[in-house]
């Protein structure tokens, strides 16, 4: 049984950061989901955790107790098996469940999940397929509808918000997938400097632009009320600003969080020269091309319908993929019984050669015939009956 567990759409962000699996706890949860499912894929980003699995006997509250985590926190996740967890899966990577509606930057986080399951042996059979199918589909979905004419991702609004206020000075902290993006945005707007703050300087790779500055956490708390803005994405799992790292006085400064727990500090939008913004408001200002992502996207979806069809039909398959080896197996071994049966009756090489060949061919015909009908019966979902009398036919010695 494939299944599913994951935070609820909606759920505020206070909720979401204590249900996270942040980098440093990931070997540790791999670890404890390897004792009690054949395969797992864990989907942590800014804006959900998801862990797709493979087992049977498996649901919300195991997990949350294999996890450690705390209960009282089981009203916010979700669970959803098979087709439905399949449905969700493939919708995901076509931006159907993000937050900002069509963002591309999930595709590459469900990438990158789909390449840690296979390096690390996560992942071999049914999940390895159903993700890279899932990978598939987003590239193909995105590629009909043309979304890269309608950019959009956390990403480049948080940058389009700092330019928007008029900023001339742009900090950024955090140097993963998120920063990367944000300062590839960056260096695209007219901004005269762009700070990158990272714990080790040699990590970043080379910039030739001459706005930009690579700074430590300590040189960037330094110089952080020169700023007129901050974006903030580190995969840090306390505060990275906190209320004393501003100046209560000073000029306007646009702080952007767009990490999971969060980076700064909610109490600093209480200063008044502060505006701050969280994942979830910078998802709320995605509305102005929202109508036509929507529209483009609805019209398309018949192509994540075809990839859930080919994929439930694959795997339907796999489930009769005995059975079909069995029959096959079946039928060698009633022509070479009855080849056997016949060299011995027969003086002539050639003619057993020709019976060998008539009986071998008789058997692959009605072999073949019976699996033919057993895969239609299996897609129709009434197998069973099917099975049965098959496996009295070709299985019974």
């Amino acid at each position: 049984m494939l299944g599913l567990i994951g935070i609820k759409k909606g759920v505020d962000v206070s909720i979401r950061e204590k249900l996270v699996i942040s980098p440093r706890t990931k070997d540790l949860i791999s670890n404890s989901l390897r004792n009690i499912t054949d395969e797992f894929v864990i989907l942590s980003t800014c804006n959900r955790t998801e862990i797709y699995f493979k087992g049977q006997g498996i649901d919300k509250e195991l997990i949350f107790e294999v996890l450690n985590w705390d209960k009282s926190l089981l009203e916010y996740v979700f669970y959803i098996d098979d087709e439905s967890a399949v449905k969700h899966l493939f919708e995901l990577a076509c931006g159907f469940h993000s937050r900002i509606l069509g963002e591309d930057q999930i595709l590459g986080q469900i990438r990158d999940a789909y390449l840690e399951g296979v390096e690390k042996g996560y992942i071999f059979s049914e999940l390895m397929r159903l993700f890279e199918e899932a990978i598939s589909c987003g590239k193909r979905f995105r590629s009909d509808t043309k979304l890269y004419e309608i950019p959009v991702s956390s990403s480049s609004i948080a940058v389009n918000k700092v330019i928007e206020s008029k900023a001339e000075k742009l900090m950024v902290m955090g140097y993963g997938t998120i920063g990367k993006l944000v300062i590839k945005y960056a260096l695209g707007t007219e901004l005269k400097e762009i700070n990158i703050v990272v714990r080790d300087k040699s990590k970043v790779e080379k910039i030739t632009d001459q706005r930009v500055n690579i700074l430590t956490y300590n040189e960037a708390r330094e110089r952080l009320n020169e700023m007129d803005g901050l974006i903030s994405c580190t995969a840090a799992s306390h505060l990275v600003v906190e209320k004393y790292h501003i100046n209560k006085e000073g000029k306007n400064i646009l702080l952007i969080d767009l990490a999971m727990p969060r980076d700064i500090d909610p109490q600093l939008q209480n200063y008044e020269r502060v505006q701050l913004l969280d994942i979830d408001k910078i998802s709320k200002l995605d509305d102005e091309n929202k109508h036509l992502r929507v529209e483009r996207m609805q019209k398309n979806k018949y192509i994540i319908d075809k990839y859930i069809k080919e994929y439930m039909n694959w795997l339907n398959l796999r489930c009769v993929t005995n059975y079909i080896k069995e029959f096959k197996d079946s039928g060698d071994f009633i022509v070479s019984h009855r080849v056997k049966s016949f060299e011995n009756k027969c003086k002539n090489k050639e003619d057993a050669k020709l019976a060998e060949i008539l009986i071998k061919s008789t058997a692959d015909y009605y072999i073949n015939r019976a699996i033919k009908v057993l895969k239609n019966e299996k897609a129709k979902g009434r197998e069973e009956q099917c099975l049965r009398i098959l496996m009295e036919i070709f299985t019974k010695k």
